[in-house]
């Protein structure tokens, strides 16, 4: 990982992959009947930063709470696990479909896109996601998502190597 120390337990690992997806498990709200523009609703609360910063405290102070309270290690996971989370909805708010992202929930209901939307919008539901459409979305998401983060990962190893040389 980019930023990650290396002496992390393997914990960090599957906490920092449940942090980039669990946003999207607001979609089970569909099934209970929550409409897609409520508070708790697809793309809602828990696409918001705030969110990301209670998921991160609850994550830190659960599962890491051998490390003392408010210490480096401490305040890395913390910010870690919030950068992970928070930027699912900000990277869903650069997507061409839906109604919006509720970045400011729960101060504020408004939904938002960036003026500039380069990313398609994944279908809900598997078997969408398997079609053209689907096949559409992982084009953009490499494009605009992984070849970005990819090539973060090598400039910080070429950093780190750089930095241990002197």
């Amino acid at each position: 990982m980019t930023f990650a120390p290396q002496d992390v337990p393997k914990r960090f690992w599957v906490l920092s992959v449940v942090c980039s997806v669990i946003p999207d498990a607001d979609v089970i709200g569909f099934s209970f009947g929550i409409p897609y523009q409520h508070l708790f609703g697809h793309r809602g609360f828990f696409h918001s930063p705030f969110f990301g910063l209670l998921l991160s405290i609850f994550f830190v102070c659960v599962f890491f709470r051998d490390l003392e309270m408010f210490s480096k290690k401490w305040f890395f996971y913390l910010i870690f696990f919030f950068l992970l989370s928070a930027s699912h909805g900000i990277l869903d708010a650069f997507t061409n479909g839906g109604l919006g992202i509720a970045l400011l929930s729960p101060f504020d209901k408004t939904r938002y896109f960036f003026p500039w939307r380069p990313i398609v919008v994944s279908p809900i539901g598997v078997i969408p996601f398997f079609s053209k459409w689907g096949l559409a979305v992982i084009k953009s998401e490499l494009l605009w998502v992984w070849l970005p983060s990819f090539l973060m990962v090598i400039a910080s190893a070429v950093i780190r190597v750089m930095a241990v040389r002197h």
